[in-house]
C-alpha cells in the first residue's frame, strides 16, 4: 500500500492524523503522512507518533520504504510497539525546527546553483549544512557566492511547484541540473521547483514559500573534490542550536 505524501504539496503542514498499515522490522508505515523519506539529497523527518492513549513513540528516521511509493518510519531502539496493530489511529507530527532548516537549506541550494551554472553531481541537505558537488573546473570566490545568495534572499524571491509532463521536460532537458539523480519516470508527470525569475528544475524536496524565509546563507567552505569537482559548502549564519 503506497503513503500518502501530504509534504509535497503543503511542506508546512507539521502534523496529520493517519492510521497503522504495518509494524515492521523496518519500522511503522502508516496510510499517509507528514514526514518527508530520505531521498534526493535531503535528509529524513523525525518526530512523534501520538498513539489514541496519549503515549508517543519517537521517530528518528524516515525513510523509503522496500516497494515503491512505501515510506517507513524508524523509530527510537527500545521503543514499545505492543500497542500498535494495522488499523490503529495515531498522530504523527514532525521536529519542525529540524524540517524548517531544511527547507531553507534545500531552497537556498536552488539559488546556489543559479549562481553557479554548472552541471550537479551530488547534494547533501542536512539541518546542519549543505552541500553540492558541482561538475566544473573553474575556481570558486566564497565571498562572491555568499553575497550573492544575500542579494536573492533579499529581494524575495517566491518559489513554489508545479508538475509537468514528461513531455514537456524532454523538450527542456536543460531543467535537469543532477546528473547523479534524474527525475522518476513512468508516473507521466514531473514535480518541478520554481524560483521565481532565478531558478526552474526538478526536484521532489521541501522549500520554503520565499527565498527571503531562507535567512542569513554563508558559503563556509569550498573544495576541489577532483580535477573536475568543486563543492560548495553552505550553513547558518545563526548557530546550530539556535
Amino acid at each position: 500500500m503506497t503513503t500518502e505524501e501530504l509534504f509535497r504539496d503543503d511542506a508546512t503542514l507539521q502534523q496529520c492524523a493517519a492510521h497503522v498499515v504495518a509494524v515492521e522490522d523496518a519500522g511503522i508505515r502508516l496510510d499517509r503522512t507528514v514526514c518527508y523519506p530520505q531521498g534526493g539529497g535531503q535528509a529524513g523527518d523525525a518526530g512523534v507518533l501520538r498513539l489514541p492513549d496519549g503515549s508517543e513513540i519517537t521517530i528518528v528516521d524516515t525513510r523509503k520504504g522496500a516497494a515503491a511509493g512505501e515510506i517507513v518510519h524508524i523509530v527510537a531502539p527500545g521503543s514499545d510497539l505492543s500497542r500498535l496493530a494495522p488499523g490503529t489511529p495515531v498522530s504523527v507530527q514532525i521536529d519542525w525546527r529540524r524540517r524548517h532548516r531544511h527547507m531553507r537549506f534545500h531552497t537556498a541550494t536552488h539559488l546556489l546553483c543559479a549562481l553557479v551554472p554548472h552541471p550537479v553531481d551530488g547534494c547533501s541537505i542536512t539541518a546542519d549544512y549543505a552541500r553540492l558537488d558541482f561538475h566544473m573546473t573553474e575556481p570558486l570566490d566564497k565571498e562572491v557566492l555568499t553575497q550573492g545568495l544575500a542579494r536573492l534572499v533579499r529581494e524575495a524571491h517566491p518559489v513554489a511547484h508545479r508538475w509537468i509532463d514528461e513531455a514537456e521536460l524532454d523538450a527542456n532537458p536543460g531543467l535537469v541540473r543532477s546528473m547523479s539523480v534524474q527525475p522518476p519516470r513512468g508516473l507521466g508527470r514531473v514535480r518541478v521547483i520554481d524560483v521565481q525569475g532565478i531558478d526552474l528544475q526538478p526536484c521532489g524536496g521541501t522549500h520554503v514559500a520565499n527565498t527571503a524565509e531562507i535567512g542569513a546563507v554563508v558559503v563556509t567552505k569550498i573544495e576541489k573534490k577532483s580535477a573536475r569537482t568543486r563543492r560548495v559548502v553552505l550553513g547558518f549564519a545563526e548557530p546550530a542550536e539556535g
